[in-house]
């Protein structure tokens, strides 16, 4: 499916292998990526100077300076492609932070393919080494809304067939999770790679496979954040959830159901008695 080019969609980490550790501290993963029908959203107009304005219910705290990753991104894009113009962006922050769903890589991402076609010129590719310099997620975030394989420090990426549709229910318990401090508590950084997806896989059996997997960030996130553990049971009790599982470095977690029918009602169920939840059903894009 195409991707509305503002869209800054949820990334969602369904398996999440550390599987050793670089030279430098970089861990080395495997992991099934996929990407939720949420997001933040940007818009963008030609203007002369290059400037952000960032709105909607998680603007707080998000920085309109050059530490931005909208702003680095684009102006990476004008350096390389030569872009006298600017453009005002306005970012409509829907996504919580810190909350292992690649927001701020999504975002980045948005922009390349936001900008490239308001100012007329080529897009980078996912695999363009300078795209991994943007941030180690920005490389699979800019192959949306197809799913990867990512594997290292998110440099290599392969595509995978189109997963079975379903809905997503995504669910933070309020909690920022730093992804440095997750990595800092984990036991063991050489760990089995992700198992090879079989090919052309129904809903039953991707949940199936799904379960075999892992996310070897769970133990130590659980460790700084007690509320994901709770996250995780109050989604595995749900009628209609047939996984839960935790999304990159946490907090947010995430149920599969079988469609957005059951992911609407369990999200309303959740959002009913967990007042201070950030809860969103999604369907899962492929």
């Amino acid at each position: 499916m195409a991707l509305d080019k503002g869209l800054a969609p949820a990334k969602i980490n369904l398996a999440l292998h550390v599987t050793g550790l670089r030279a430098g501290g970089y861990h080395l993963l495997d992991s099934l990526v996929a990407f939720a029908g949420v997001g933040d959203q940007l818009t963008a107009l030609p203007a002369t100077d290059l400037t952000l304005e960032v709105m909607g219910p998680f603007s707080k705290g998000v920085p309109v300076d050059e530490s931005n990753s909208i702003l680095r991104a684009a102006r990476v894009l004008q350096a390389t492609r030569g872009v006298a113009q600017g453009a005002r962006i306005k970012l409509t922050k829907t996504l919580p932070h810190a909350a292992g769903i690649g927001s701020g890589s999504s975002d980045a991402a948005a922009a390349l393919r936001l900008l490239s076609q308001v100012w007329g010129v080529e897009n980078f590719a996912p695999d363009d080494p300078i795209v991994l310099e943007l941030g180690a997620d920005v490389p699979v975030c800019l192959h949306a809304p197809a799913p990867a394989r990512m594997r290292g420090i998110g440099e290599s990426l392969t595509p995978l067939p189109a997963l079975p549709g379903c809905g997503l229910v995504l669910v933070n318990p309020g909690v920022e999770v730093p992804t440095g401090q997750v990595f800092d508590k984990l036991a063991q950084s050489d760990n089995a790679p992700m198992a090879e997806m079989p090919a052309r896989l129904d809903y039953e059996g991707f949940v199936e496979w799904l379960a075999a997997q892992r996310n070897d960030l769970q133990a130590p996130a659980e460790a700084l954040a007690p509320e994901i553990a709770r996250a995780l049971k109050r989604l595995r009790a749900m009628p209609g959830v047939d996984l839960a599982v935790m999304s990159g470095s946490g907090a947010t977690c995430v149920g599969l159901t079988r469609d957005m029918g059951r992911a609407r009602q369990v999200a309303r169920a959740i959002q009913l008695s967990e007042m201070g939840w950030w809860v969103a059903p999604a369907p899962l894009l492929s």
